[in-house]
């Protein structure tokens, strides 16, 4: 009787006796056991890879506090979080300080910031099935563009002050 599947645990007598019967001459197999086994696996446990939580952390974190009404730089910010796993991955406890990362980034390089300006307007253009308005170094911005690298600087800024404020009122930074 040794090779029998153990009824569970929390299983009245009746129980564990409808369940004695039932296995009854019959073998105990390799699915059996992964099945016996695995009940517990994942309790108390988010299928959910933590990597996946985070990036879905952050995503609506932008999305709640990017003041954005084109909406094409929140979708480019978004990407980033997609492409992002290697920083989140070392900031997986605090999902915030990873955004405050790529942010700060994003700001102290003039190439990236460029790069995600040209990308937003790039994105601006899709949405709204326009031609976009890109900005040429040395030339002022076209006044119709709502995507400068100063308009992202500062809405970049703006985010990075909201991160600060949620820091100051949350241990889950």
């Amino acid at each position: 009787m040794t090779n029998l599947p153990h009824p569970p645990e929390s299983a009245s007598d009746r129980d564990r006796q409808i369940f004695l019967e039932a296995i009854a001459g019959r073998e105990r197999t390799l699915a059996d056991v992964i099945g016996q086994a695995g009940g517990d696996f994942l309790k108390g446990e988010s299928p959910v890879p933590k990597l996946i939580q985070r990036k879905t952390e952050m995503k609506l974190f932008v999305n709640d506090h990017l003041k954005d009404s084109e909406g094409a730089l929140l979708l480019v910010l978004q990407y980033r979080i997609d492409e992002a796993d290697a920083l989140i991955s070392k900031h997986l406890e605090f999902p915030l300080m990873a955004l405050t990362t790529m942010l700060e980034q994003v700001l102290e390089n003039s190439a990236l910031l460029r790069e995600i300006v040209h990308q937003a307007d790039f994105r601006w253009g899709q949405i709204y099935g326009e031609r976009p308005h890109f900005e040429i170094p040395g030339k002022p911005p076209d006044p119709d563009d709502p995507y400068t690298a100063a308009s992202v600087t500062d809405q970049l800024k703006n985010l990075l002050l909201v991160i600060a404020a949620e820091k100051s009122r949350s241990q889950d930074f």
